[in-house]
């Protein structure tokens, strides 16, 4: 019996007669189907690695005589060395994490970090170095710390070296201009650029297929477009004269085992000479959160392989979470840097206690009488499926949200939501329909105030909020005080193309606004479309907080888009934020403050990697326990 490999396939020929049966159901097992022109059973040979062993120690255990074909051989025989070369190198890594070994850096590449117009600062040089010494390597430091500048300085000295010639970065569309601008400061050369989103495909695809002297350096594309152009991008990795060193920022969002986007990025990934993951909110609901970051890097190795992954799911399942912990710490812990806020030398952050605000009268009567219609509607909860439940709470917990912000929101249709909280012929409606013309939000009249005071003092000031008719709502009204102001949100282009009439973007906004002279004191912003990659602390040290929502990674992000390395380092940053008393916001407001404390009690441990009960209770479940405190069920 043959065991052999080709291009296309893993196959079985020459089973004996005899025993046929056992070894085609065994085949059968694994995935193998017959193959006419192979005369044989095959499988994929994607599937290769994954079925090797398991076939292999099957046949052993069922005494099958088997012969290993040359080409299979040698795929075993590359696939031990990587597998040598991978534990040798996270070995290293374990080593130079605990100070073990710092000889291990080449003196070339420490004269290579001081060569720098803007030298690193020791924290990034510790990170240089562990992703220098890996190759593949993930950094996981909180926001601000520099984590662009990290990769930036390893890429050059690889593009030195000879190993790459192409940065290839897929993330949210918000870092591109950050990783452009960080490339001309930290290299001090303006890099041929494209940013691939935005425009037709066809413009796209030519991109991927120019020669080397003329296609650009430095790469941009969303999680997005590569699954769109994914064909032609695995063409363009596959091409032996692009050396791509590739980089997956913001890699939260490839965390979803399974999710279209990561099985994008894990494609490609193989065919990319050098690797590195970013993320500062490295806190995943669970293990498997894990998977996908590290089998990018290692593709071929898988850290946590499947057996450590079968035993952990077994472990967090008998509540062993200590000895799963152990495991995945062994498995991935070398092959990540953190840098810990308490490294960073920053001024400390200041945040104020909420100010509380009384709601005026058609706002508590809004307020009052949409809490009440679902507390009637609660009653037949009981009727309803779990999925279905936690649906429709959410749904009325954003109209109360609504209701506590601004409530003319509330005659904003929401989709897959048709309880009618009020009859349209009714006061409540009446009120809602004609609420500009009644009064102003209390909140609203609190922000001019504390806006005209940061003004008075001549503050810049970064406003949040989680509604686009809000932020037009602020910036209208500001207007209307004689107060400049602009505003992001996921409506204001990212570039300007030609069948654009706008002139300004994110970025030409950003730089207006922490420019110190512009005029521009004040930015309205929406945590969505302005939390990640955007950089404000060079000019502004203060936020206001109009409302909040329950998505604790986006609070954090917008936090430190005030307070990071390069400006924060002497100056406090203050926070405020608006309640409206008695009110969801008091639920909303504890609830990210018990997230946020659990995540920074953990990012700042050695290693960000946590178990499932770190957290009682599941982000549905939380959202359900609030509605019911909400509306007065036990």
């Amino acid at each position: 019996m043959l065991l052999e490999l080709t291009p296309n396939y893993l196959y079985v020929s020459d089973i004996p007669e005899k025993d046929a049966p056992s070894i085609i159901l065994l085949l059968d097992t694994f995935g193998f189907r017959f193959n006419e022109n192979l005369n044989g059973w095959a499988i994929g040979a994607n599937d290769t690695p994954n079925v090797i062993d398991d076939v292999l120690v099957s046949f052993e255990e069922s005494n099958a005589e088997c012969i290993i074909g040359e080409n299979l051989q040698h795929f075993i025989n590359n696939q031990l060395q990587k597998r040598e070369n991978f534990v040798s190198a996270r070995e290293q890594a374990r080593k130079y994490k605990n100070g073990e070994l710092d000889e291990i850096i080449s003196p070339a590449f420490n004269e290579h970090l001081a060569s720098f117009s803007r030298p690193l600062r020791n924290h990034q040089i510790k990170a240089a170095q562990h992703l220098y010494l890996l190759n593949n390597g993930a950094n996981f430091s909180v926001p601000g710390a520099g984590k662009t500048s990290v990769v930036l300085s390893v890429y050059e000295m690889l593009k030195n070296e000879g190993d790459v010639n192409c940065l290839f970065v897929v993330g949210p569309t918000a870092c591109f201009h950050p990783w452009i601008n960080e490339f001309k400061k930290q290299l001090s050369r303006t890099p041929k650029n494209v940013i691939l989103a935005g425009m037709i495909k066809q413009e796209r695809v030519i991109n991927y297929f120019l020669p080397v002297n003329r296609r650009p350096e430095l790469y941009l594309i969303s999680y997005q477009t590569l699954t769109n152009d994914l064909h032609d991008i695995r063409e363009f990795f596959k091409n032996k004269d692009n050396n791509i060193y590739f980089v997956v920022d913001e890699a939260h969002y490839i965390k979803q085992l399974g999710g279209a986007w990561a099985q994008s990025v894990l494609s490609i990934a193989p065919y990319a000479n050098k690797k590195c993951i970013l993320t500062g909110t490295p806190l995943p609901h669970g293990y498997p959160d894990l998977y996908n970051m590290f089998d990018v890097l290692w593709n071929e190795t898988t850290p946590i392989d499947n057996t450590n992954r079968i035993r952990v799911d077994y472990l967090m399942k008998t509540n062993n979470t200590e000895e799963a912990k152990n495991i995945i710490d062994e498995a991935i812990g070398p092959l990540f840097y953190r840098v810990r806020k308490s490294e960073l030398g920053l001024g400390p952050q200041i945040f104020h206690p909420p100010i509380m605000i009384e709601m005026k009268e058609k706002e508590r009567f809004l307020y009052d009488s949409i809490a009440e219609s679902i507390r009637q509607f609660s009653r037949e909860d009981y009727l309803l499926e779990a999925d279905t439940l936690v649906n429709l709470c959410r749904a009325r917990i954003m109209r109360l949200r609504q209701a506590a912000s601004y409530p003319k929101l509330l005659d904003t249709a929401m989709p897959n939501y048709n309880e009618n909280l009020w009859q349209t012929d009714s006061e409540i409606a009446n009120t809602i329909y004609n609420y500009d013309d009644l009064e102003k939000p209390a909140k609203l009249d609190k922000l001019i105030e504390l806006v005209k005071d940061f003004k008075d003092k001549n503050l810049k000031v970064v406003i949040w909020t989680n509604f686009i008719r809000i932020i037009k709502l602020i910036f209208k009204e500001l207007d209307a005080h004689g107060v400049y102001s602009k505003f992001i949100y996921g409506g204001v282009p990212l570039i300007v193309d030609d069948s654009m009439d706008e002139t300004e973007t994110r970025e030409t906004i950003r730089k207006e606004f922490v420019d110190q002279n512009s005029g521009l004191d004040v930015l309205i912003a929406n945590p969505a479309a302005c939390s990640e990659a955007i950089s404000l602390h060079k000019t502004c040290q203060n936020a206001i907080y109009y409302d909040l929502s329950f998505n604790c990674a986006q609070y954090l992000q917008s936090i430190d888009r005030i307070h990071r390395v390069g400006g924060s380092e002497e100056k406090d940053v203050e926070y405020y934020f608006l309640q409206c008393n008695n009110s969801i916001d008091q639920q909303i407001m504890e609830n990210l403050e018990i997230k946020k404390e659990r995540m920074y009690a953990l990012i700042e441990k050695d290693y960000p990697i946590y178990s499932l009960d770190m957290f009682e209770e599941e982000d549905d479940d939380i959202e359900i326990n609030i509605y019911k405190k909400i509306i007065g069920i036990n």
